[in-house]
């Protein structure tokens, strides 16, 4: 199963991890990645910690944690590409989403080539 499957067919909750440049770790809450490709996923972001990370440390984690199933799920490595702000991709992305509390005009996608996957516990493929 590729991760557009995987993602599209599993529910769960998710941690994005960053660093800035100084090696200050933040995670935060984050919804489950939108795919372009099997290389490549995409987050909505507001300007916040995270965001800002990514602006002097383009590395990042997204840990997956499967509903209901003890210590399952995946681990995605990534290293950011490119960033934009597209109201009409993030409308896009998040049909069902509740971005009420946002100003959506201060959203970015931020799209992240898919360096490694590892499942949430171990390190085999």
């Amino acid at each position: 199963m590729n991760l557009i499957e995987y993602f599209d067919q599993t529910k769960g909750h998710g941690i994005l991890a960053t660093a800035d440049n100084h090696g200050r770790v933040n995670a935060a809450l984050y919804a489950q990645p939108y795919f372009t490709d099997d290389t490549t996923a995409l987050f909505i972001m507001a300007e916040r910690l995270t965001h800002a990370n990514l602006q002097s440390n383009p590395y990042a984690t997204y840990l997956f944690m499967v509903n209901g199933k003890a210590y399952t799920g995946k681990r995605l490595y990534l290293k950011k590409l490119k960033e934009e702000k597209n109201e009409q991709l993030i409308m896009d992305i998040c049909k069902k989403c509740d971005y009420s509390h946002y100003n959506i005009h201060n959203l970015y996608v931020v799209f992240f080539n898919i360096e490694k996957v590892l499942p949430l516990i171990g390190d085999n493929t």
